[in-house]
């Protein structure tokens, strides 16, 4: 298909796709609408970056009427908040004119917010899975009206955890449905999951994970340690006019914290920062700024690698080299978008280097190298992570001879007693020669015998 008029879609989704500025729909576009659109489980494997939402809302819109149901027809699950944002977003431009409810939830904020909004009804149900799982369990989410449920990111779900979630919210569902399921990799998870819940899915594989993208141009460099990093990006975003967007990728939090710090001390304007451990409105802040372009560097970790479409990144720099080689691509994919031109750099130590090699054997390419740029100090200070580990020091004991014997005094004579009963009691076993006890059959023998 080589427009979407090709697509015989009705006329408010024509105009709304067209006042968004699309004339020709992306390969997974093109494949996943006819099979979508009859009805049939579908699996489809695609980059990010290569329009996904467009790719299922249109055949789902088309095939949504309007109806006065107040429970959700359509569940669109997504592994972060961020995504229950843009793609709540997405789907009310798509559907401008056709008069349908579309309702987001996601963790992190009040929870009886989302309660009295799913209870003025709602069409179509965005959600992760956390959140919606709780709200079903509550009662004020009811899913036994879902007739269709895609899954975005799939792999990304059950990385963060949420299988447990996912599981019991398909319970919730009528078994009669349609399950539309996309994502970048295909695990053993994600397969053993359509295994349980999907029926002769027809599959559709567009850019496989591992396929380089030919619009970025990549490059790697070479750096000894942390505070060097830190000494070669402030080198690299100075330049203002080259490095307009930049998405800076590190391995956890932790090390996202001490890179702003260090950003910060060096006097970087324009710089932000955004993890799991931020708060709701600072994460969503924060990608707000980015996207209009008020914040210039952006410090994250992985949490921003899928999925999240932010316009016109010049360049992503991998701060640190991640430990999967599939989250090199997915974080990449974040510039190079929509055809435009992307760059990424790849920073890595000695330590790092086994993770770098590993990627270009997924890519089957060799990353070019990137010179170290003159005037770039390189820093001997190392950061606590980075010192070599002291060698525990073994203190000999001295070895004390204590003489055996008892453990205890012994005990004295009065001691050594012990407790015999009543006077009574002895008595009258010196003359039965029986204990008296109470149940004891043979006891009234000795009486008769007398």
């Amino acid at each position: 298909m080589n427009s979407f008029e090709d697509f015989n879609i009705n006329r408010q989704l024509s105009q709304a796709v067209a006042g968004l500025g699309f004339d020709k729909p992306t390969p997974i576009q093109a494949e996943a609408f006819p099979v979508i659109l009859s009805g049939r489980d579908v699996v489809g494997i695609a980059q990010t970056g290569t329009g996904k939402t467009l790719a299922y809302m249109l055949p789902v819109l088309q095939d949504l009427k309007f109806s006065k149901q107040e429970k959700p027809r359509v569940l669109v699950l997504v592994p972060t908040r961020e995504l229950v944002l843009q793609v709540t977003e997405q789907i009310g431009r798509f559907s401008e004119g056709q008069n349908l409810r579309v309702l987001g939830v996601y963790g992190g904020v009040n929870i009886n917010t989302q309660k009295i909004a799913a209870a003025r009804g709602t069409d179509i149900l965005v959600a992760t899975p956390g959140r919606l799982y709780d709200l079903a369990l509550s009662g004020s989410v009811q899913l036994n009206g879902i007739s269709k449920l895609v899954i975005d990111e799939v792999d990304v779900m059950l990385d963060l955890g949420f299988r447990f979630q996912l599981k019991n919210i398909f319970e919730l569902m009528p078994e009669r449905r349609q399950n539309i399921m996309f994502s970048a990799t295909m695990t053993e998870e994600v397969s053993a999951l359509i295994d349980d819940f999907f029926t002769r899915p027809v599959r559709i594989s567009i850019a496989v994970s591992g396929t380089p993208l030919h619009n970025i141009a990549q490059q790697c460099c070479a750096v000894p340690n942390f505070n060097t990093k830190v000494n070669l990006l402030t080198h690299l975003v100075s330049d203002r006019d080259e490095y307009r967007k930049v998405l800076v990728f590190v391995s956890n939090k932790k090390r996202a914290d001490r890179l702003f710090e260090a950003l910060e001390k060096k006097e970087i304007a324009e710089t932000g920062i955004i993890h799991s451990n931020k708060t709701q409105s600072f994460r969503i802040n924060a990608i707000r700024q980015f996207d209009q372009g008020n914040i210039r560097v952006l410090v994250t970790t992985d949490v921003m690698a899928r999925g999240l479409d932010l316009d016109r990144i010049t360049h992503v720099i991998n701060f640190d080299t991640p430990e999967f080689p599939e989250n090199y691509m997915h974080r990449i994919g974040r510039t190079g978008r929509a055809e435009q031109q992307g760059n990424s750099i790849l920073f890595y130590t000695a330590r790092e280097t086994p993770a770098k090699e590993a990627i270009e054997t997924l890519m089957s390419i060799s990353i070019p190298v990137m010179e170290f740029p003159e005037g770039v100090a390189v820093s001997a200070e190392l950061i606590p992570e980075e010192r070599p580990r002291m060698a525990e020091v073994k203190q000999q004991r001295r070895s004390i001879t204590v003489a055996s014997g008892p453990a205890f005094h012994a005990k004295k004579e009065k001691n050594l007693k012990t407790n015999q009963g009543g006077s009574y009691k002895r008595e009258l076993a010196k003359k039965y020669k029986k204990p008296k006890s109470k149940g004891d059959k043979n006891y009234y023998k000795h009486f008769k015998k007398k």
